[in-house]
């Protein structure tokens, strides 16, 4: 990739092509929005702010799944 953004995505590094959001990341790896919380930089992104969190190569990102049960 020319133009990649590398990314340590849960203690992993992975390149993806820009620009990107956190909202376009969890689509392209698959995620619901709605089931995920995600941490940049130890910080925690709101799910309301996930369109416009534009993401940038060398960031550090956690995410937890919500696994539902009963």
């Amino acid at each position: 990739m020319d133009d990649a953004l590398t990314l340590t995505l849960n203690g992993e590094h992975r390149a993806f092509e820009t620009p990107l959001t956190v909202a376009g990341l969890l689509a392209r790896i698959g995620l619901d929005t709605r089931k995920v919380a995600v941490e940049r930089n130890e910080e925690i992104v709101p799910r309301s702010a996930y369109p416009q969190t534009w993401l940038e190569s060398g960031d550090s990102l956690e995410i937890v799944h919500f696994i539902g049960g009963g």
